[in-house]
């Protein structure tokens, strides 16, 4: 099997990657911009057959200089939700991928492509419907719009096309996203430096730290891809999640006890971790008033419907995971 992996310097590209190879795939041409040269850590350890970067590849691609390729994972996008340039986001997430998908179709190539949460917004219900999207900002705008062109035209496509919506991303191999990293990350960086982790307060009708999310661990979406490369006839757009919508308090619980258990320390229950101070909750951000998702909860009835029952960690057992990963690392920032 030859396969391309986009964006594979960044978080799921690279475990993707790692996942192939633990599947014994390693015939893989790997696309990204290493403009920020440190993200070839991400890189190293994978076994790959060449690297492109995404200037050259897309239109060599497009003139078909690889030869037989049998799936693209593309995952490469400009992912920063509080990007304010539209040109850039819709050139780099919408019309790069709509190219892609029209090359993949005229050559017969499978295409799994990473779509997003963000395409809901504000909507309280998360279901792959037009009616449950309505995006906060550019960012899920673009993603939305490559969605309703694949949705045009999955009833003609000659090969697998599958949008795969994201929801709250986390685990290994994200610290090159800065400020887009999870607030599983923040939060492991917080505790090692301040000994405590901070979170927004009351905002939205929601408690401090009660804001809910569906987080899911990066091993769980890298699953989820796999099990569609394996079933080339299943087409369509999909939510990635647990299911499950936990409190950011949830994940700072995980966070704080798993690094106090490495340290040899006791669990704590929420509210002792406030009176220590552990938990700091601060002023929601004004810059984030109006564009902020209060309530994130994939509804899973078309990926099971697809047949793929694929079991996904929560909160504490993939933060827990995480945290000890993390540990093992010689850099935490």
């Amino acid at each position: 099997m030859k396969l391309v992996v986009t964006g594979a310097a960044g978080m799921v590209g690279s475990n993707l990657l790692h996942g192939l190879n633990a599947a014994g795939v390693d015939d893989i041409i790997a696309v990204d911009d290493l403009g920020d040269g440190a993200k070839f850590r991400n890189l190293a350890g994978a076994r790959i057959a060449d690297y492109f970067d995404r200037d050259e590849f897309y239109e060599r691609f497009a003139r078909n200089e690889f030869g037989a390729i049998d799936a693209v994972l593309h995952q490469g996008a400009c992912s920063d939700t509080m990007e304010h340039d539209g040109r850039l986001m819709m050139a780099r997430n919408y019309r790069c991928t709509k190219d892609l998908f029209d090359a993949c179709q005229a050559r017969g190539v499978r295409l799994i492509y990473a779509s997003s949460a963000a395409v809901y917004g504000g909507s309280a219900a998360f279901r792959e419907e037009p009616a449950c999207e309505a995006p906060l900002n550019v960012y899920g705008y673009s993603k939305l719009l490559t969605d309703q062109v694949v949705r045009r035209q999955l009833g003609s496509v000659g090969a697998q096309v599958a949008g795969l919506r994201y929801f709250n991303v986390y685990g290994p191999r994200e610290q090159h996203k800065a400020r887009m990293a999870s607030v599983a990350f923040h939060q492991v960086n917080q505790y090692r430096r301040d000994g405590r982790v901070r979170l927004f307060g009351a905002y939205g009708g929601y408690g401090p730290g009660q804001q809910v999310r569906d987080f899911v661990h990066v091993d769980d979406v890298v699953a989820v891809n796999l099990w569609f490369l394996q079933r080339g006839g299943v087409s369509g757009i999909f939510n990635v999640g647990t299911g499950r919508a936990q409190p950011f308090n949830d994940v700072a619980r995980a966070v704080v006890n798993g690094c106090r258990l490495l340290a040899g320390d006791s669990a704590l229950t929420l509210d002792e971790m406030v009176s220590r101070g552990q938990i700091e909750y601060i002023d929601f951000p004004s810059a984030l008033v109006g564009k902020y998702q209060c309530f994130t909860q994939a509804d899973l009835g078309a990926l099971r419907r697809a047949g793929c029952a694929h079991e996904f960690d929560d909160v504490q057992a993939g933060v827990s995971r995480y945290v000890q990963w993390l540990a093992g690392q010689p850099e935490m920032a």
